[in-house]
């Protein structure tokens, strides 16, 4: 069955008046929304074919239809990715005043989203894309045992106590030292290749246990690295869309943006609809990576300082959230972002060229 553009137009008026009354439509209403004069009738048989399509659903027998994720998709894919939304003015503005802390001004940003949008927000603070390894230090300890040092960009340093068996000898430990800083200083996890790994071992095959030991090192090393803090506000929003109350529902979802340890596989996902659109990405129910999420649609956006410095913003509300909203407002944010940053390191390298300071 084909999706014209009259059935396009119903199950759209179906979700714009769904995402204002949370309530289900009927064909008498639909009739209201429309540019094109239909008969009740018309529309509740054009109604049928959509939930055939699986683009809405029925919640109750004498109940009109809701949009399923099926639908919401549909809709987001196509009007999002066919709209230029404009870049206006929003309340954001106040935080171009000075910020000291990064921190601050990430917390502040998470609370004025969540007031613009009336859903609950969330953001990360900045990563570099690539953490790139510095330079490793084996030392014995005896008893079997090494202190692998590793340190990593920014001088992060992490000491791994490494269980290998058998005592080695200084010499051992200083041609390895020699092995691994030739070959991995400088490089990211995704330049450790396996071609790497195998030129290693061939040069030092005796060692190869105590590579594989300090390699695994490494990489756990550069991913908690890796991990970035996660600031929520407007949880409390949620309590405005009965959808997402029932039962434990509300609860469950307060819990996760509390505790915030499991928001982290959002920010790692890849969304469905982001391409084209400066990283925005949209989740839909099931499309969500976090189980207490699956009635809520969230949708993310990347945020650059430069250098390689990312972060991600995040919206979370019910699946008939206003989507077109959602996205300009997180557009933006991410041009807030950018005007604060480009301003701070301007300044920054302005300070630098007036000499030594006390």
């Amino acid at each position: 069955m084909e999706l014209d553009e009259r059935k396009k137009k119903i199950l759209y008026a179906i979700i714009q008046n769904y995402q204002e009354t949370g309530e289900p439509v009927g064909s008498r209403t639909i009739s209201k929304y429309l540019d094109v004069k239909l008969s009740p009738a018309t529309i509740r048989n054009e109604m049928s074919d959509l939930e055939e399509m699986e683009l809405i659903v029925q919640p109750h027998t004498s109940a009109g239809r809701i949009p399923t994720d099926k639908g919401y998709r549909l809709y987001v894919d196509d009007v999002l990715s066919e709209k230029e939304l404009p870049a206006t003015e929003s309340d954001s503005g106040i935080l171009v005043k000075r910020v000291d802390r990064l921190e601050e001004l990430l917390i502040r940003m998470a609370k004025l989203l969540a007031v613009n949008t009336n859903y609950a927000a969330m953001i990360t603070g900045p990563k570099t894309r690539k953490v790139k390894l510095k330079f490793i230090q084996l030392s014995p300890m005896g008893d079997g045992k090494i202190l692998a040092v590793i340190v990593s960009e920014g001088n992060i340093v992490k000491n791994n106590i490494l269980n290998i068996g058998e005592d080695i000898s200084m010499d051992s430990i200083l041609s390895l030292n020699l092995l691994l800083n030739r070959h991995l200083a400088g490089l990211t996890a995704d330049e450790i290749t396996l071609d790497v790994i195998a030129s290693m071992k061939e040069e030092d095959g005796e060692h190869r246990e105590i590579i594989n030991k300090v390699l695994d090192a490494v990489a756990e090393s550069i991913r908690k690295e890796d991990r970035v803090p996660i600031y929520t506000s407007g949880a409390p929003n949620i309590f405005k869309y009965p959808e997402l109350t029932g039962g434990d529902k509300a609860s469950e979802l307060i819990t996760t943006l509390e505790n915030k340890e499991e928001l982290g596989d959002i920010v790692r996902e890849e969304g469905s609809s982001g391409e084209g659109r400066h990283d925005i990405q949209v989740f839909i129910g099931d499309e969500v990576p976090v189980e207490s999420m699956k009635d809520c649609s969230v949708v993310t956006a990347t945020y650059e300082l430069g250098d390689g410095v990312q972060g991600k913003i995040g919206i979370i509300g019910p699946k008939r959230m206003d989507y077109e909203k959602v996205v300009d407002t997180l557009q933006n944010t991410m041009s807030q972002l950018d005007s604060i940053f480009d301003r701070k390191n301007t300044s920054d390298d302005s300070d630098d060229g007036g000499g030594d300071k006390e």
